[in-house]
């Protein structure tokens, strides 16, 4: 598996298997069949609820906790209170430190994700985490986070597939030396059933999954898709073995269309409570 390293030096693997809408009485199976498939980098968040299930695969796996990479995020409704809310996570989770901490959305009408990153640079600073980042930030949410962060992000997880791809925040964010993060990789299904990616997974005998999975590493991209089935798990993994050519780059990229799926980071404010 492809690592990619971070503007801190700390390393992540490029492809890692997300959490979201796991159930949380599920999660301990479905990460365990996720480790089994060899992903070792997981992404989870408190307001998902399954840090807890993430944490007992994770101690009973076996794996190193070394060669484990885990993510999770800060609730909106915690933002000023982000230190106490890293501990329980981080309680939540059974570990010691956690190797990336988000926040998960900027919440503007709220004021608060600058002060919360002031919080969470204090807990870099003192060990607990070995990186900071965002998650839904916009251009704007980003410069004015800039404007007074001593500690520039790591990642900004966003929005991002085929159809939607924000392409100038992206390359904003890099520019930043902020790795970009995409989650609803797959666009929830809906960028599987194209003209283009059925034809190229046709060329290459794999699924249209593995596909766009591969296009997104291609494009730089860490990439966090989700499954609960065993079978998927295991085919989306695979996806890191699979080599499009540029021409086949081309045709996936040709499928933006600017519809956003999730709720816009502009105006988002629900509490994640």
């Amino acid at each position: 598996m492809s690592e990619l390293t971070l503007n801190n030096g700390v390393t992540i693997p490029q492809l890692g298997f997300g959490v979201f809408q796991v159930p949380p009485e599920d999660t301990q199976r479905i990460v365990e069949d996720a480790f089994e498939a060899g992903y070792r980098h997981i992404d989870t968040a408190a307001a998902y609820r399954n840090e807890a299930g993430v944490g007992a695969a994770i101690a009973a796996t076996g794996i190193p906790r070394e060669d484990i990479f885990v993510t999770t995020k800060l609730r909106n409704g915690e933002q000023g209170r982000a230190q106490e809310a890293f501990q329980n996570s981080r309680k939540a989770l059974g570990l010691d430190y956690v190797d990336l901490y988000l926040i998960h959305w900027p919440v503007p009408s709220q004021g608060l994700y600058v002060q919360a990153w002031k919080e969470m640079e204090r807990l870099y600073e003192n060990n607990q985490i070995r990186a900071i980042g965002i998650s839904n930030f916009l251009a704007d949410h980003v410069d004015t986070l800039l404007e007074s962060a001593e500690i520039v992000p790591a990642v900004n997880q966003i929005e991002l597939h085929p159809s939607y791809q924000q392409a100038d925040l992206a390359k904003k964010c890099r520019n930043a030396g902020i790795e970009v993060e995409a989650y609803s990789p797959l666009g929830r299904g809906a960028d599987l059933d194209g003209d283009a990616v059925t034809a190229i997974a046709s060329a290459h005998g794999a699924t249209t999954a593995q596909v766009v999975l591969a296009w997104h590493l291609a494009q730089g991209n860490i990439v966090i898709p989700k499954s609960v089935n065993p079978q998927r798990i295991r085919e989306n993994f695979a996806a890191s073995s699979l080599t499009l050519s540029g021409d086949e780059l081309a045709a996936i990229t040709a499928l933006e269309s600017g519809a956003r799926l999730g709720s816009d980071p502009a105006v988002a404010s629900f509490s994640q409570m």
